[in-house]
């Protein structure tokens, strides 16, 4: 036997039902935002009295593509980034090795690119460290390290995160202007669209917020908050969740109930358009900036130093 899952809407699937079955919002008192980022970033706000989904066109960057070294998370890729605000030293740790770089010799870490949960490391990182300024721009000014440069065949600004004799492919591993810019448009469809639906709710803040998604098990909430993934909230409300689509897969496949809760509740979702939605596109230009153009982040407070948060 095959079970197909239903679909709320066009952009809003079968593996967004995955996650609603699996978490169960509407079975809590709480109001719920749950962001399950992938090639579609897809958003569920909500609690037992009403229902809200939303798909935000993210596009692939958070899954490695279009980035200069994106890669599945595959073993070589980098998953976890630390950059170090006074001397700009890059510290990471790849798929399949249990020691960071400052541990390791430099041809032991075998790096290949970098991966999902890299990637939203590194915007975060780069923001925080004063390599990029709130724009999302390499600062031409006030590089601490020879890891900024300019590419000498593109002429374009680029910052080394392995060298390339720390990598299995001979070259330095870099992030590159294009690449920021790609995550920045990721990240800017996702908090405008977590904005509009919180707004459309009537609420000022979610109570929590769950990340979900391939990946989202490995998100580290306190970067997802200083690259503004989502607007600004309390650490303790930010939970990773995991593959939930999967897990609701699974819950549907052994529980008939479970089969019904998702087709009437697929059917009980109200679905936002978010394109159409008034302000919709000044609310994605401003989210593009980190954490934000204008709304104020003060849980990012002692986390980014005060000169960075105040550009």
């Amino acid at each position: 036997y095959i079970h197909v899952l239903p679909i709320e809407a066009g952009f809003v699937g079968a593996d967004n039902i995955g996650v609603l079955i699996a978490e169960e919002p509407y079975n809590r008192d709480e109001m719920v935002l749950i962001i399950d980022i992938g090639t579609n970033g897809e958003l569920i706000l909500g609690n037992r009295k009403k229902l809200m989904s939303a798909s935000c066109a993210t596009g692939p960057a958070f899954e490695g593509a279009q980035l200069a070294f994106g890669m599945r998370a595959a073993p070589g890729a980098i998953e976890r980034v630390q950059i170090d605000p006074q001397t700009h030293e890059v510290d990471y740790k790849v798929i399949g090795r249990d020691a960071w770089r400052k541990y390791s010799n430099p041809n032991e870490m075998k790096a290949k690119g970098i991966c999902g949960s890299g990637i939203l490391d590194v915007l975060a990182e780069l923001y925080k460290a004063g390599v990029i300024n709130k724009s999302g721009a390499f600062n031409q000014k006030g590089q601490k390290s020879n890891r900024f440069r300019k590419n000498p065949d593109s002429g374009l600004a680029e910052f080394v995160l392995a060298w390339a004799e720390e990598t299995s492919i001979n070259k330095d591993i870099v992030v590159t202007q294009k690449d920021v810019r790609q995550i920045q448009l990721a990240k800017g469809a996702l908090y405008a669209g977590c904005k509009l639906m919180v707004k459309r709710m009537g609420l000022g803040e979610a109570d929590t917020v769950k990340i979900a998604g391939a990946f989202g098990t490995h998100v580290d909430r306190e970067k997802a908050l200083i690259m503004g993934l989502f607007p600004d909230c309390e650490l303790e409300k930010i939970q990773s969740i995991g593959n939930a689509a999967g897990d609701g897969c699974r819950a549907a496949l052994l529980n008939v109930e479970k089969r019904k809760e998702a087709d009437w509740y697929s059917r009980n979702v109200e679905y936002i358009e978010l394109t159409v939605e008034e302000n919709f596109q000044q609310e994605f230009v401003e989210a593009m900036q980190l954490p934000h153009m204008t709304d104020e982040f003060p849980h990012l407070k002692g986390l980014v130093s005060e000169e960075i948060l105040n550009q």
